[in-house]
């Protein structure tokens, strides 16, 4: 029986950029929620809502930041990883209550749609729609990283469309006087980032849910960890992540041969594992014959007399 622990430190983005996101955002709020009291402008209510969320964000991924910097315990053997993963509901969560809020309140004002200030609306929306490009920029490289980072990158995107969206309902309304424009860019600003939110928290939840990871077919790494020389037959095995980029695994393998070479076996595995799955969290106990026919006294049946599949779960 033997076991094989190598340790990765997952991504835990620029905490710079996102310092400087955080600034960015929460003092352009301010600005957005006078902007669009003062214009009456639903569109623009909903789109400082969603810089709300932006914030509220990158604050989150802060704190998930320092969190998962602290070091493993006996409490907490894997450390605070998943912090990062808690995070991201959280936003996800924000974002749909955010998104029925905005829906709700533009059915309101389509039965009486107030007068809207355009110019005012124009400006305001276009000072955001810059905060939130450079914004975008400062998260960009670090979005692919982490699931946290993502999250806050993806809530600021869908901010810039909705800045992009006020923008092109100010104009409209300015030309053409029709105010029911802006509740209805408002409603185009909330379905547009549902699907994304569901997106984000369904990652989450496969996470949280211990889910094999995107992007790994845990049927494929069965067969290739078989497919290793000495190898007769694998069960237990359990695929996860402990937060974004650190996939963890476990399995239970049987090796061939009247003395098998265990060290070469193991090493052999967990070399596969890394090269073609980027899993460098594995543990494997390897076995002369199935576990599950283990007595007491610690002695087998002959694989031979097990019944054909008994060795798998």
């Amino acid at each position: 029986m033997a076991a094989g622990h190598s340790h990765v430190k997952p991504g835990q983005g620029n905490e710079r950029a996102l310092w400087i996101a955080l600034l960015l955002t929460s003092t352009f709020l301010v600005a957005e929620v006078v902007g669009g009291i003062l214009t009456a402008s639903l569109a623009l209510i909903s789109d400082a809502a969603h810089m709300f969320t932006d914030t509220a964000a990158l604050a989150i991924s802060l704190v998930a930041i320092r969190i998962g910097k602290r070091p493993a315990d006996t409490r907490r053997t894997f450390g605070y990883y998943r912090f990062e993963i808690l995070a991201a509901a959280v936003n996800a969560i924000l974002l749909f209550l955010v998104a029925i809020y905005i829906l709700f309140e533009a059915y309101q004002r389509l039965k009486n749609p107030p007068e809207i200030e355009s110019m005012g609306m124009l400006v305001v929306a276009t000072l955001g729609l810059v905060v939130n490009l450079i914004s975008m920029r400062l998260l960009s490289s670090g979005k692919n990283e982490s699931l946290n980072v993502k999250g806050a990158y993806l809530e600021v995107w869908s901010d810039m469309l909705g800045s992009i969206g006020v923008i092109l309902g100010a104009l409209i309304i300015r030309f053409t006087g029709w105010s029911w424009v802006d509740s209805a860019i408002a409603v185009a600003i909330g379905l547009w980032v549902l699907p994304r939110t569901w997106t984000l928290l369904k990652t989450s939840m496969n996470v949280l849910l211990e889910g094999v990871p995107e992007g790994i077919g845990l049927a494929e790494v069965e067969q290739a960890i078989a497919d290793v020389p000495g190898i007769t037959c694998v069960h237990e095995l359990h695929v996860w992540a402990i937060t974004s980029g650190k996939t963890s695994l476990t399995v239970h393998a049987v090796c061939t041969g009247d003395t098998p070479n265990y060290p070469q076996t193991l090493k052999a595995i967990r070399s596969m594992l890394a090269d073609r799955f980027d899993i460098h969290h594995a543990t494997v106990q390897l076995e002369d014959h199935p576990c599950e026919q283990a007595t007491d006294l610690h002695t087998f049946e002959p694989a031979s007399q097990l019944a054909p599949g008994a060795h798998r779960h």
